[in-house]
């Protein structure tokens, strides 16, 4: 269930990572970025039916560890942050930084109260 659910949330990080390429012309992550917030909201609306609707473990496993594990990327965002840095790019490294934790946390919240509400 884990590894099937990776494929699909690699793949699909992939093609989101592949589309905002060609919509953004900057060096700025905007791909990554995108499926972390994405993925954070996600793993708020399920944990939010888990505690409402209840859900079982093996979809748990498959849709948070699995699907959710394999499309968000914060092992890519900790390279990319490094490249950042080393390319001299210290304010986008600051605003990428910034931006992932507080819109992750904020995208988590809303996606787990909108379940809760």
């Amino acid at each position: 269930m884990v590894g099937l659910g990776s494929f699909i949330g690699g793949v699909l990080r992939y093609l989101m990572t592949m589309v905002s390429l060609q919509r953004f012309d900057t060096p700025f992550p905007v791909g990554t970025l995108a499926v972390n917030v994405i993925g954070c909201f996600l793993i708020g609306l399920l944990y939010g039916f888990v505690e409402k609707v209840g859900i079982p473990s093996e979809w748990r496993i498959f849709i948070a560890i699995g699907v959710l594990g394999g499309f968000t990327t914060f092992s890519a965002f900790s390279l990319q942050t490094m490249g950042l840095l080393r390319s001299g790019l210290y304010s986008f490294a600051i605003a990428y930084v910034l931006a992932s934790v507080v819109l992750g946390v904020l995208a988590t919240f809303g996606g787990f109260f909108i379940v809760k509400s």
